[in-house]
């Protein structure tokens, strides 16, 4: 049951990450060079129309990491145990994503090829810390109450 339910989260938290990315990129209209809703079906025309737009990249990477940070902490409120590893998991599947995503596609600037290392793992870590940060006060603060009972 427990693989089950840490199988469902990751691919929950995937899917809030690319709902979220997709979302931003048809932020700004004049961004959006083709028909459907998803981007990625014509990825590679995509991103040659943006290959000298820095903002893009740069927006791309910003969006990414919320995406991330989100799809993060939906996973580590799902899992049982381990928040921060799966969320980190979430990180490390997105930032592969990202590396075929560069070395399919050739139209990436150079700070973004390195940045998408600075960006996935801690976004997704952070993700993960917010959720333990909030279970741990809520243990701390049932435990005080549980003694403020005894009293």
């Amino acid at each position: 049951m427990s693989f089950i339910r840490n199988t469902f989260a990751v691919l929950v938290g995937l899917g809030i990450a690319g709902l979220i990315i997709t979302l931003g990129i048809r932020a700004f209209p004049q961004w959006i060079t083709f028909d459907a809703f998803a981007p990625f079906e014509h990825w590679q025309r995509f991103l040659y129309s943006m290959r000298n737009d820095g903002a893009f990249f740069g927006f791309l990477l910003f969006i990414s990491g919320l995406g991330t940070t989100i799809g993060g902490v939906a996973t580590a409120i799902i899992v049982k145990y381990a928040k921060v590893a799966y969320a980190i998991l979430i990180g490390f599947i997105m930032l592969f994503i990202a590396m075929l995503d560069v070395i399919i596609f050739p139209y990436h600037p150079t700070f973004y090829k390195i940045s998408i290392f600075l960006t996935f793992f801690p976004f997704s870590w952070i993700g993960g810390k917010i959720v333990e940060v909030i279970y741990e006060r809520n243990k701390k603060k049932r435990i005080a109450d549980k003694m403020n009972k005894t009293k």
